[in-house]
């Protein structure tokens, strides 16, 4: 069922981590492109349908000119065509698509943990510790679409704090791309424990600063994500 639109993505996910810090307002134009982002995510926008935005905008209390700008950018983002005569469809991955794109995240993230490891502060990995810790309570709460942010926020934060800002850019696009793709990998109660077990090598390797080993569990991690979704495409 879905929610009444009442914020955005970020906004959650802010309020997820510390329920005490200030009050993030989004602009109607960030509150629904993270609306519809994560409808697409988890699957209330089913891949290769046509997004009827009378009925989308009623559904989430706004007018068709912000819908329709929001949609534009969710195809900059890869996760919707626009097609003329037919309007916005929500993009439609072949297994060539989502294996091409997470072979180049493996490299990507194994590249980006190797430089973290030279880069980031001790400050930085305790904040990735508790994003970490705050995950795990969302797993033992089966709290999946909070789980599934911060274990993507996670993946971010790694490759920010790489300081590259060109290897966080491209990391970013094909990140948002595969949202879907990356959240059915852990349907399932023993694809989504695999996936909090590979979480749990990462954060202790990069604790650790153990470059070489860091490496191998982020690529490590994004193999199995091919293998936790590749039946499902």
């Amino acid at each position: 069922m879905n929610r009444p639109f009442d914020g955005a993505a970020e906004d959650e996910l802010a309020r997820d981590i510390d329920e005490h810090g200030p009050i993030i307002r989004p602009s109607l134009h960030e509150a629904i492109v993270s609306r519809v982002r994560d409808m697409i995510t988890e699957g209330t926008l089913a891949a290769g349908t046509r997004v009827h935005e009378g009925n989308l905008g009623r559904e989430l209390g706004v007018s068709r000119t912000p819908l329709r700008e929001a949609l534009k950018f969710l195809a900059s983002e890869g996760l919707i065509e626009l097609a003329p005569g037919r309007g916005a469809i929500v993009r439609t991955f072949t297994q060539k698509d989502v294996r091409d794109a997470l072979v180049v995240l493996q490299n990507m993230e194994a590249l980006a943990g190797r430089l973290t490891c030279e880069n980031a502060t001790d400050d930085e990995i305790r904040q990735v510790r508790a994003l970490h810790d705050e995950m795990l309570r969302r797993y033992a709460a089966r709290d999946r679409l909070p789980y599934f942010k911060l274990n993507q926020h996670i993946h971010s934060t790694i490759v920010r704090l790489s300081g590259n800002e060109t290897l966080a850019y491209v990391h970013g696009i094909l990140q948002g791309r595969l949202k879907r793709i990356r959240y059915i990998g852990h349907e399932g109660a023993e694809k989504w424990a695999a996936a909090v077990a590979d979480h749990e090598e990462i954060i202790a390797a990069l604790e650790a600063r153990d470059s070489d080993r860091l490496a191998r569990a982020l690529a490590g991690h994004m193999a199995q994500a091919w293998e936790r979704v590749k039946d499902s495409i």
